[in-house]
């Protein structure tokens, strides 16, 4: 890695030691739209000069970026000038010292599954995905009672997927959303075999976890800036 990189990765990490600037970020990163300077700062408990203060020196640093909206929407003359809003940078932060490249290899061993006319290598990565998501079943059952109700269940499960930087939420229908990929990097040249991969692993995930009927399934979903699997309340 340059060294120029490093000293810039290093500068936007040491913005979020700031107990102020790291708890705008998380609320803006939460929110998962653009967020106003008024928000962010009543989500924080400071005044809006403040939070307007930090969170520009968040988009300094390449942590957020600026939009600009109109209240209500509105457009043309008398629709007032915009204001600023802010969401998480598309920018992606990874800092080892000393440097790692994992990213390489993982398209390197994607390239080589893709490569494999027989599909054997394709078959064995989704059965390492599903034992890897029956691990993490386990681990999420542990945090439920066996007459676990559904709320319990499902609250484990998110737990999980939190853990693992997916980034959870419910939509306004109930379903479980997943704001972040962690493997967004090559699923962006390899889609269809992470996403494949990813789909296996969390349908193991909620297998183990799950009850009798089932409460959750892993359905794929592919949506722009979003992981490719939800997570719904099985009928």
């Amino acid at each position: 890695m340059d060294p120029s990189d490093v000293d810039q990765q290093l500068t936007g990490l040491a913005g979020l030691g700031d107990p102020i600037r790291r708890a705008l970020y998380r609320h803006v990163a939460d929110r998962g739209e653009p967020v106003s300077r008024e928000e962010a700062a009543q989500a924080a408990g400071i005044s809006r000069p403040l939070a307007a203060y930090h969170l520009d020196k968040l988009v300094d640093d390449g942590l957020l970026e600026p939009r600009y909206h109109r209240r209500g929407g509105r457009r043309g003359p008398g629709a007032g000038r915009p204001t600023k809003h802010y969401v998480r940078a598309d920018r992606q932060i990874e800092l080892s010292l000393p440097a790692r490249d994992y990213a390489t290899l993982a398209e390197l061993l994607a390239q080589a599954v893709e490569a494999d006319p027989s599909g054997t290598a394709q078959a064995a990565l989704g059965r390492a995905a599903a034992g890897l998501g029956a691990e993490l079943g386990t681990e999420a059952a542990a945090r439920t009672t066996p007459d676990g109700h559904t709320d319990q269940v499902l609250a484990a499960v998110r737990q999980t997927l939190a853990s693992r930087g997916y980034e959870p939420y419910d939509d306004a229908n109930g379903i479980i959303r997943l704001r972040n990929c962690p493997f967004d990097r090559i699923a962006a040249q390899h889609r269809q075999l992470v996403c494949g991969a990813n789909h296996a692993m969390l349908q193991a995930l909620t297998d183990q976890v799950d009850s009798d009927p089932p409460t959750v399934r892993a359905v794929l979903d592919q949506q722009p800036e979003r992981c490719c699997v939800t997570l719904t309340r099985a009928s």
